[in-house]
């Protein structure tokens, strides 16, 4: 709009000096006592009805242009208010108008800026709490917070590397590696940063690993990072299991010393 206007006041200037320099040639054949050497009384004659009407042509081109250029601020003023009256109310939808709006932008920033660095939700309540936050400048932006802050609680684990499993593959294999853990007794350490989702798979190929005896060519695992207690913990954790698979096992051969005593008490009776 601004452009249009500038560009009719360019033009509308832009006759103004051909009229002003029209006049000036008016002037100038009005002070002569009549046509230049090598011109007719005629042929002056006509040149100056000409450039008369070319003056009159020029000055109702100039009146209807001002016509335009007043008739699009009425049309601007009218834009205008109808633009004021669309953002009070869709403030007050909201509850609020624009300095509150202007106060809940600087607030919004803020928390965004303190969630998306450190996760720090302190703010967090008071932007939920607000219903501007459902005006469209800020709803994906809010939408984006609330996953940021809804993550914020949940143990991200560091991978250490990754692994893609291929065919004949286990986690107690997988662990048992020397670039993994060179220790077979750590893979629930494994299960467990994956049991809820592997960094990727291929198509059609399960993405979680509910059952640790399952798992499939082409899941990329990820191998978090073990400190000393991880290690002693999964030890531990692994001792036990393979205490109590013993105890269901076969019960253990009779020690063939006894076996020989018993032989010798029955030929003796």
């Amino acid at each position: 709009m601004k452009f249009y206007k500038f560009l009719f006041l360019f033009f509308a200037f832009s006759l103004v000096i051909s009229t002003s320099n029209l006049q000036a040639q008016d002037d100038c054949c009005d002070d002569d006592s009549g046509p230049s050497d090598g011109m007719t009384m005629e042929e002056w004659q006509r040149q100056m009805d000409e450039l008369t009407q070319r003056r009159t042509d020029l000055m109702n081109q100039l009146n209807s242009l001002n016509a335009d250029i007043d008739a699009l601020k009425r049309r601007n003023a009218d834009l205008d208010a109808q633009l004021l009256k669309a953002e009070n109310d869709l403030y007050g939808a909201v509850g609020t108008d624009k300095a509150g709006v202007n106060a809940f932008r600087t607030k919004f920033e803020a928390c965004e800026k303190k969630i998306n660095a450190n996760c720090n939700d302190d703010c967090f309540k008071e932007i939920q709490a607000s219903k501007i936050k459902c005006l469209p400048e800020f709803w994906d932006r809010w939408l984006a917070m609330e996953t940021k802050v809804k993550n914020c609680g949940k143990v991200t684990t560091k991978c250490m590397k990754e692994y893609t499993v291929v065919k004949g593959d286990c986690l107690y294999k997988i662990a048992g590696r020397k670039e993994i853990y060179g220790n077979s007794r750590l893979w629930p350490k494994i299960w467990e940063a994956n049991k809820s989702g592997v960094i990727k798979a291929p198509s059609r190929v399960p993405t979680t690993i509910p059952n640790p005896n399952r798992i499939y060519p082409g899941q990329v695992l990820c191998i978090p990072n073990l400190t000393d207690a991880d290690k002693k913990m999964m030890e531990n954790k692994t001792k036990g299991v393979k205490k109590t698979r013993r105890k269901k096992g076969k019960e253990p051969m009779m020690n063939m010393k006894d076996v020989k005593k018993d032989t010798d008490s029955s030929k003796d009776k």
